[in-house]
């Protein structure tokens, strides 16, 4: 009776031990990441309005709040008076020209007329030469106020284009959220002052994970790009939830294994980062481990 015990002993231990080892060792390890966004103010003042939370789900180019735009639209005023104060010194100036420019059809009418007298001996030469320069004084005016004219066009292109820089500042001062994913840290809240590029939030897109193993140098022969693995996570204490991955990338230089990953004495070794796209069930999270088995078409 004792031997047959310690033979059942025996047998179910190596039974045992056959079902821990058979293809339950894992081909790499690693934890999940996401594609992490830092969303930080591109203009500044108070924030008037943040609607978001932590954990919560926003789309791509949704409106969650602004900054106050008050001063911006008092600079719009002034620069919109400042345009239109232009725009009447240029009216005057085109006025002035369109004087000029009858007076020298009168003067050039009148010369046409001194020709004639000239030649007939009814004018002196005098009297020529002084309508001559009276001509040239004309032109000379026209000239300068020619000038004028491209000085004010001048300016206004300076004014529209500082009214240009104010409506983009207050485009900006919308917060308008530059990606679809899951809010995961909020930085400030309302009525906080926000300055240009400082961090409003953190966003990340959660719906595909990536997660980072490490390969050694015999395993890299047999992972390729595009290459579908099985990824498993925990689902319990005794059962793990196997999902599908696909290897996006896989690193071309070598490295020490990551003190996270392996114990000091496998730290030692070189291996290979490699980063697999898992779709997300809703299951997944930031920094959860999970195994890898790369199967037997490798």
């Amino acid at each position: 009776m004792k031997i047959t015990k310690i033979t059942l002993f025996i047998v179910t231990g190596l039974v045992f031990h056959t079902c821990v080892t058979n293809d339950d060792v894992a081909d790499a390890y690693g934890n999940f990441e996401a594609r992490e966004i830092i969303v930080s103010a591109e203009a500044s003042g108070m924030i008037m309005d943040l609607d978001i939370e932590e954990g919560q789900l926003i789309e791509k180019m949704q409106e969650v709040g602004w900054i106050d735009t008050s001063a911006l639209h008092l600079q719009k005023q002034m620069l919109s008076a400042q345009k239109e104060a232009v725009r009447l010194k240029n009216r005057n100036v085109m006025a002035e020209m369109d004087v000029l420019e009858e007076q020298k059809k009168s003067l050039l009418k009148e010369k046409e007329r001194f020709d004639k007298l000239l030649e007939d001996g009814a004018a002196t030469e005098k009297q020529m030469d002084d309508l001559i320069g009276n001509l040239a004084v004309l032109d000379k005016r026209q000239n300068v106020i020619q000038t004028q004219m491209q000085n004010i066009q001048a300016e206004l292109k300076v004014v529209d284009a500082r009214i240009d820089q104010v409506n983009e500042k207050i485009k900006k001062s919308v917060l308008v959220n530059p990606s679809a994913g899951t809010i995961l840290e909020k930085y400030v809240e309302v009525s906080e002052m926000a300055v240009i590029g400082k961090p409003l939030y953190k966003i990340a897109d959660m719906s595909t994970m990536i997660l980072r193993i490490y390969i050694s140098g015999s395993q890299l022969v047999n992972v390729n790009i595009g290459q579908k693995v099985r990824v498993y996570i925990d689902e319990n204490e005794k059962e793990m939830q196997e999902m599908e991955g696909i290897v996006s990338w896989i690193s071309s230089q070598a490295e020490f294994t990551p003190k996270i990953i392996q114990t000091k004495e496998e730290r030692i070794n070189l291996v290979y980062a490699v980063k697999v796209l898992v779709k997300n069930n809703g299951s997944l999270k930031i920094g959860m481990p999970a195994e890898v088995r790369f199967g037997s078409n490798n």
